[in-house]
């Protein structure tokens, strides 16, 4: 796309200078000259999202370390004609892509939803001309129309403005519309402050307006966010970066082990080379957890299943356990803290101050404080409200009211129902018979209302625009001259709450018609306070993060009082101080930066630059950052956070398809679910860990020693892949279903760089590989030794194997707790259904006359498999002495440490 017009301050302009800057003029362009600005800039539309093709995500499976070995030693076994062995070795492979392809999901769609924002259409003059035009040929200088509905298909700044106001919500994060104007403001202004621009992407909720086209695709403030979007480098997840560094470790010992084994062989006892490659390659095999990631992406597959339960969508399986992982949660405030639905707080009368309780478009609430039945100014000002309004209300379904208008007028309506009046038989009694239109130069709207005492001029507006028009105050016991210096204060201190106010006043009407000139003298009716509170479960769900020692900051574009008023509320800490605005962040220095990053609970006014700056600062402070947000503009935070989570129900495309995780609710408590069911994740994929290293460890040890001893190997390649694949993950598979431990939300998060078997755990790992190997070794070479066939004796040690795995399941099933309790033996039915299943395959393994051919097994008689159990049991038992004496250490020993669940 050809480049854009340089100027970025067109906010800062008058509308007369940016209309010679763009060599343009109020009857709009000609058409030969849109085809050449067409050409100079190109298309109103967005660069097309780069898409990767299934053939590099399938190729994308195979890019690990360990898969390579396999591949390796598959082709080392095919160089040698052992085809069986090659088979199995690629069939697990393939087994191991396919289930990582087709896991991973549909690819990123973020950029095209995104696009999907813009207005097909627009309405524009040109040649002097009103009409309509695909929105894809808008150029620079082109004269654009808006009204109610319309979708804003570039940025304009605009010239005319009638009572205009704009839903910027999904780009700026303001929580109600825009009252648009045309003056210029500050240079330096927040995007959401510059009130002369309408941006591409936002939706006209009321009002006319006209503007000139400043910027069009890319160059668009949209555009700009599409643009970091696509710049943004998704950081991968603290469990993938832990399996990756395992798996080069092992990679390292494998090919090291391997290849000392080879050349002991060699200068020890001569072996050839034939038998030596198989023994490397069955060294590979048995001590690669090719069954690991199979078990990883099923324990995340079953966490997805139980968070979709509880209202969150998990759109990447690795978020699901990067939830539980992290320290810091980054909020968006509205709709997610807050419920996005303007509530009015307080109202202020010259007789009383009242609290209003009740949350969103719902009746249910009340008024306290003071008598306010028999407040008369109370009356009136409900009245006044509900006549001098143009927004409507719809409680058919009294949980999900359903607002046509705007929303601060519709939290009015609400406050009537409070009242006790009903609003569409009052407005039915009280007929409208005039008005003056609300506009962002006056600041108020004024109707004329036929009442029963007589026509009326009914006022709302901003606070310093009606105080100045009003001479009274209306109180109970009548009128009183207005103490305009006290009402200022009142109006300062709801301020000071984070609340926006409007002021309420009154009049008879005279007998010529509603004019601005003639609202001069009234009598002031009181204030009201509106604020989007906090969600109820919100400032739990807070409480209950925070005593998990994860910190919560709420980053929002709204105002810095509102935001910090929030913040009190929901008991962020540190939020007793003043928000931390934008402005503020772009005078800071790197370092400065990075400390605000870190110490600061409330930012606001803050553009989708600052919210990708402080997750990859917090990031850069070895923070795990989760990131929630609903608009366009969180959608580049979204993606580089740590996990991204998006809110399904307010919440824009972009957003959703930005994040891993979509809030089907919109409700922070969900948060806090998804981070417990995070946490439960990690717990039991540790413990899988914990099961299959030791028993590919002992597997690899009995290659080792039979080499290095000259002997015949115990188990072959083939047979070590069916105890790897099909016992080993069905088993370890059964530690994913295992409930949460005690006080999991009550521990802090665990280290990011905290390795995944807890240090304190090397040595019971070590015993365990002791064990397997001394029970199925030591069993095969007392077989051997009494002249047994050699594919029965491997059978045996094969077996012997598995029951050794088997009781050491039941163990690993708590790291610190017995086993011999029903509990620890009955407390997870799925360990039980396993066991079932691999006492069947290990029959099938043994008798079926295929799986004989497949790995040349043999029939065992009842005394073999007696001998094998008494051989296996005392695994168990180490393992048990081994819990004995890790209880007797500090309670804040390793083990909690790496953050790992423990039951005492």
């Amino acid at each position: 796309m050809s480049a854009q017009i340089e100027v970025q301050s067109w906010h800062a302009q008058t509308a007369e200078d940016v209309l010679h800057a763009l060599e343009t003029h109020r009857d709009g362009l000609s058409a030969a000259e849109v085809e050449r600005r067409l050409e100079r800039y190109g298309e109103n539309r967005g660069r097309p999202p780069q898409r990767r093709s299934r053939l590099r995500r399938l190729a994308a499976q195979f890019h690990n370390l360990l898969i390579y070995l396999l591949i390796a030693a598959a082709a080392v076994t095919a160089g040698l004609g052992h085809w069986i062995d090659t088979g199995v070795i690629l069939g697990v492979v393939l087994i191991n892509a396919a289930i990582g392809y087709i896991q991973e999901g549909k690819a990123e769609h973020a950029l095209e939803a995104i696009r999907s924002l813009l207005s097909p259409e627009a309405v524009v003059r040109r040649d002097g001309r009103r009409r309509t035009v695909a929105a894809t040929t808008l150029v620079p200088g082109d004269i654009v129309y808006l009204q109610p509905g319309d979708k804003v298909a570039a940025d304009l700044r605009l010239f005319a403005a009638k009572g205009l106001a704009v839903d910027e919500s999904a780009l700026t994060g303001e929580s109600v519309p825009v009252d648009k104007g045309t003056e210029p403001v500050a240079a330096d202004a927040a995007l959401g402050d510059r009130t002369g621009m309408a941006f591409a992407g936002t939706l006209v909720t009321a009002g006319q307006g006209e503007g000139v086209v400043v910027a069009t695709g890319e160059a668009t403030e949209l555009g700009r966010v599409t643009g970091m979007l696509a710049r943004v480098e998704v950081v991968t997840t603290p469990l993938l970066r832990r399996l990756n560094r395992l798996g080069r470790q092992l990679a390292v010992v494998i090919l090291g082990l391997a290849a000392a084994t080879v050349l002991a062989g060699m200068a020890l006892h001569g072996f050839d080379p034939v038998t030596l490659f198989l023994a490397a390659v069955g060294l590979a095999v048995a001590a690669i957890p090719e069954g690991l990631p199979a078990i990883v992406t099923i324990t995340l597959a079953l966490g997805v299943r139980r968070m979709a339960a509880r209202n969150a969508i998990v759109r990447r399986l690795p978020a699901v356990e990067t939830l539980g992982a992290v320290t810091v949660i980054c909020s968006d405030k509205t709709g997610t803290l807050t419920r996005n639905e303007m509530t009015v707080r307080s109202v202020a009368t010259a007789s009383h101050d009242y609290r209003v309780s009740g949350e969103g478009y719902r009746r249910e609430g009340a008024i306290t404080g003071g008598e306010p039945q028999a407040d008369r100014a109370l009356a009136a000002l409900v009245r006044a409200l509900v006549l001098c309004n143009d927004t409507a209300v719809d409680h058919g379904d009294p949980d999900a009211p359903r607002v046509s208008g705007d929303p601060m007028e519709a939290a009015l309506l609400v406050l009537a129902h409070k009242a006790g009046v009903d609003p569409d038989a009052l407005q039915r009694q009280c007929p409208r018979t005039d008005i003056v239109p609300f506009d962002s130069e006056h600041r108020y709207m004024a109707t004329r209302n036929r009442l029963p005492e007589g026509e009326q001029v009914l006022v709302k507006g901003a606070p310093e625009v009606i105080l100045a028009m009003c001479e009274r105050a209306q109180r109970s016991d009548g009128d009183a001259p207005l103490d305009s210096d006290a009402w200022h204060a009142r109006a300062e201190a709801m301020a000071a709450e984070g609340q926006r106010l409007l002021a309420v006043a009154a009049a008879p009407a005279r007998s010529h018609p509603l004019h601005r000139d003639h609202l001069q003298g009234l009598t002031l009716l009181g204030i009201v306070g509106i604020i989007d509170p906090p969600r109820s479960e919100a400032i739990e769900a807070v409480r209950a993060c925070q005593s998990a020692g994860i910190r919560v900051k709420m980053i929002t574009g709204d105002h810095g009082v509102t935001a910090a008023a929030i913040g009190r509320a929901l008991g962020l800490a540190g939020s007793d101080r003043a928000a931390v605005t934008g402005r503020e962040l772009d005078a800071m220095d790197d370092a400065a930066f990075a400390r605000v990053a870190r110490e600061a609970a409330v930012f606001a006014r803050v553009s989708p630059e600052h919210k990708l700056r402080l997750v990859q600062a917090l990031q850069a402070a070895g923070e795990v950052a989760a990131m929630t947000g609903d608009g366009v503009n969180d959608a580049p935070a979204l993606k580089r956070a740590d996990v991204g989570v998006a809110m399904g129900g307010k919440g824009t495309d972009a957003a959703r398809e930005a994040a891993e995780v979509v809030l089907a609710d919109d409700n922070f408590a969900t948060i806090e679910a998804a981070v417990r069911e995070g946490r439960v994740i990690y717990d039991n994929i540790v413990k899988s860990v914990l099961f299959i290293l030791p028993t590919n460890a002992g597997q690899a040890l009995m290659l080792v020693l039979a080499v290095l001893a000259g002997m015949t190997l115990p188990i072959t390649p083939v047979q070590i892949l069916w105890v790897n694949m099909i016992t080993a993950v069905t088993l370890a598979l059964a530690l994913a279903f295992e409930p949460p431990e005690p006080g999991v939300m009550a521990r802090p998060p665990r280290p990011p760089r905290a390795p995944l078997v807890p240090s304190g755990l090397w040595s019971r790992l070590a015993l365990v590989a002791l064990a397997m190997v001394a029970a199925a070794f030591g069993l095969f070479l007392l077989e051997r030794s009494q002249g047994r066939d050699l594919a029965e004796a491997r059978t045996l040690a094969v077996n012997t194997l598995v029951l050794v795995e088997l009781w050491y399941l039941f163990a690993a099933r708590r790291l610190r707790a017995p086993t011999f309790t029903r509990d620890g033996l009955l407390g997870n039915p799925y360990v039980l259904g396993a066991a079932g299943l691999i006492v069947a395959a290990q029959l099938a393994f043994t008798y079926l006359p295929v799986m004989q051919l497949l790995f040349d097994t043999r029939p065992l008689g009842a005394g073999d498999w007696l001998r094998a159990v008494l051989a296996s049991l005392p695994a168990l038992l180490l393992v048990e002495a081994h819990k004995w004496w890790y209880r007797r250490q500090p309670a804040a020993g390793p083990v909690r440490a790496a953050g790992v669940g423990v039951r005492s």
